[in-house]
């Protein structure tokens, strides 16, 4: 038997307000609308003082015993939440993981090059992968790449304007040895 195809529900993960006939508790802490604590009231009646100001009764804190209902209008209290929580996210920063790669046997103006794609990278507040990779022969003098990889990281640590520090140490995976650095804001 063939089943029918059907979108998916989008996950309703916004705060979701109750208002008015919505609201289950027999009892309710209220809020008017100009702010000021009116104190335990029957549901009821809360519902009539909100008609009676041309607004909606919306249940703010369903948690507590009893709710704490609020006289507003409901449009704009939802505008408002949506409004901050759009904020709320603008306002994180999202870190990066920047990779540079280098070889055991780079030229000096390669090296250069790379240290100051690194520099920008560590100022623009991302992390800094550091990968070298040995290939046939290297791979019997890892110490090479090792003492590459520090002298990368040496130099950016006398770069003035930044405070470089090892997020994660330097690892030999096969014939890959990686680090992990990250510019430490003060």
């Amino acid at each position: 038997m063939r089943r029918k195809w059907q979108k998916a529900k989008p996950k309703e993960d916004k705060k979701r307000f109750w208002a008015n006939r919505q609201i289950r508790a027999l009892e309710v802490f209220l809020i008017d609308e100009n702010g000021q604590s009116v104190g335990n009231v029957p549901t009821e009646k809360a519902l009539a003082m909100a008609e009676e100001a041309g607004l909606d009764l919306v249940e703010v804190n369903p948690k507590v015993s009893p709710p704490v209902a609020k006289i507003v209008n409901l449009g704009q209290l939802k505008y408002e939440a949506e409004k901050k929580e759009h904020k709320q996210k603008i306002m994180q920063k999202k870190i990066d993981t920047k990779g540079i790669r280098l070889s055991a046997r780079i030229s000096e103006h390669d090296f250069d090059f790379r240290l100051d794609q690194g520099k920008k990278f560590l100022s623009d507040g991302d992390k800094l992968k550091v990968e070298l990779s040995l290939k046939g022969r290297e791979k019997q003098h890892p110490e090479k790449a090792r003492e590459v990889i520090m002298d990368f990281v040496q130099k950016l640590e006398k770069t003035e304007g930044l405070n470089v520090f090892a997020e994660q140490p330097l690892t030999k995976q096969g014939g890959r040895f990686t680090i992990i650095l990250a510019n430490k804001n003060n």
